[in-house]
């Protein structure tokens, strides 16, 4: 039996799909032990309800307002102290843009392992077994820990959420937050739209084929169609057919959705470690010869502002007749 403890996250008022994969990854891990979750900021309280679909024993909240925004120094003191009034053994969390940043310096603090950025973990003899992907995803190493607490970040998307209805304990926890170093006074937000990159379930991305900022047009209406969110290449950021934020590969987001559609993207190993991983994917291009159909579950050769168009006009059809 071992105490698990989930650090989860609220993104746009709802809490993070991550955090769910995570807190039903607990179930199996923790065995007979107790799980335990953690929320920051003030009114968390009201994620209770969500929190106990998915079979967290507890609740930890704070209404600290050092917490209220997320600063490296204040999260790490307050996960460090309930890591520790908690005597969790094993600590889990997204492998998202806070905990990438949190997790190292809580780590560094405990003087524990981090193994980061999981795709999966399974038990073997008795011992947790963590898979995560190394040299831009062409290849995946298998770690486990020799002793101590066990930490690790799961990659979205990579993990099954199972609803478990418990009674949760809500429980108030005052960490003692002090020498912050910083101060956030204004968030500036660069959003792809209302569905995010990284837990896109569909992802309609384009390279330097889209030509210019309107060829993102056809793309941003395929994936209003399917319910998912537009991304791109460094090249076509680069080229400043869209902002930054939609970037992915190895200098921008990694992402795993279902469904990857690649409209004009040549498959640069760049692009290609951001989403290689993705469960099935299709391309669109016009050279029969690009690294991208090497890689792709489905290739159609053909011109994005034929092909898309056509595909958009299919995908609503299907969907009035179903």
């Amino acid at each position: 039996m071992s105490k698990v403890l989930v650090v989860a996250e609220v993104k746009d008022g709802k809490l993070r799909n991550v955090s769910i994969e995570a807190l039903t990854l607990a179930q199996s891990l923790g065995g007979d032990g107790e799980v335990s979750a953690v929320l920051f900021g003030s009114g968390a309280d009201v994620f209770l309800e969500d929190i106990s679909k998915f079979g967290a024993d507890r609740l930890y909240v704070t209404d600290n307002q050092a917490l209220s925004t997320y600063t490296t120094d204040a999260y790490a003191q307050a996960l460090t102290g309930l890591i520790e009034e908690v005597q969790a053994d094993i600590i889990l969390m997204g492998h998202t843009a806070i905990g990438k940043d949190l997790t190292p310096r809580v780590a560094a603090r405990l003087g524990i392992g981090l193994i980061s950025d999981c795709t999966g973990v399974e038990t073997k003899d008795g011992k947790i077994v963590f898979t995560r992907p190394i040299y831009a995803g062409k290849v995946f190493e298998k770690k486990t820990f020799r002793e101590g607490k066990q930490f690790a970040t799961l990659r979205p998307n990579n993990f099954e959420t199972v609803e478990k209805h418990v009674q949760t304990e809500l429980i108030y926890f005052h960490p003692q937050i002090k020498d912050l170093r910083t101060i956030v006074k204004e968030i500036v937000r660069k959003t792809s739209g209302e569905v995010d990159l990284s837990e896109a379930k569909i992802i309609v991305s384009g390279g330097r084929g889209v030509k210019s900022m309107e060829g993102f047009n056809p793309l941003r209406e395929l994936a209003e169609v399917l319910g998912g969110a537009v991304g791109a290449s460094r090249g076509a950021c680069d080229a400043e057919y869209c902002d930054y934020s939609l970037q992915i590969g190895q200098t921008g987001k990694v992402v795993t959705p279902d469904l990857y559609i690649a409209c004009g993207i040549s498959g640069a190993i760049q692009h290609l470690a951001g989403m290689s991983n993705s469960k099935i994917i299709v391309a669109i291009n016009k050279d029969p010869e690009a690294p991208i159909f090497q890689v792709a579950d489905y290739g159609i050769v053909g011109d994005l502002f034929e092909v898309v168009p056509m595909l958009t006009e299919e995908i609503r059809k299907a969907l009035v007749t179903s």
